[in-house]
């Protein structure tokens, strides 16, 4: 008796799983400024000099500080003498800085300031449509456009 064993391969089988998604994004730069109050200053040196020293008079409510001259005299005539003297006036405190809505109803004056201007849109522009095309447009100084399709297949 002869006995015959027929193997017979299976199919291999497995889940397939994709996935697809895409995606825009648009971007423009807002405006900005960063203000740094500078304060008042006095100093002064010298030598062979008498001196009745001015200074600085403490600021009241928003004002900056004010500088009083003093007098000054040489000590002994006809000696070599030398005197420096130097102010710098700081700012004065805004009296208005409520910021309503997100905008600064107006920029301080202040001893240094930098100010970016914002982007202009102008053209910019980004699609996607029901096949996964991205379509990016341009803007202008200030914008970024930035499309992204991703794929994931899974096999299990």
């Amino acid at each position: 008796m002869l006995f015959a064993m027929l193997l017979v391969a299976a199919p291999a089988s497995a889940d397939i799983t994709t996935k697809f998604s895409s995606s825009v994004q648009l971007t423009v730069d807002a405006a900005a400024s960063q203000a740094t109050r500078i304060g008042s200053t006095y100093s002064s040196s010298g030598s062979n000099v008498t001196a009745t020293l001015g200074g600085l008079t403490a600021p009241s409510g928003s004002a900056a500080a004010t500088f009083s001259s003093g007098t000054y005299a040489q000590t002994t005539d006809g000696n070599a003498f030398n005197f420096s003297e130097s102010f710098i006036s700081g700012d004065a405190v805004p009296s208005n800085t409520t910021i309503t809505s997100g905008v600064a109803p107006s920029l301080p004056a202040f001893g240094t300031v930098t100010t970016t201007a914002g982007g202009v849109a102008g053209s910019l522009d980004g699609t996607v449509d029901s096949s996964h095309t991205l379509g990016l447009t341009a803007g202008g100084a200030g914008t970024s456009a930035t499309g992204q399709f991703v794929s994931e297949i899974t096999v299990k």
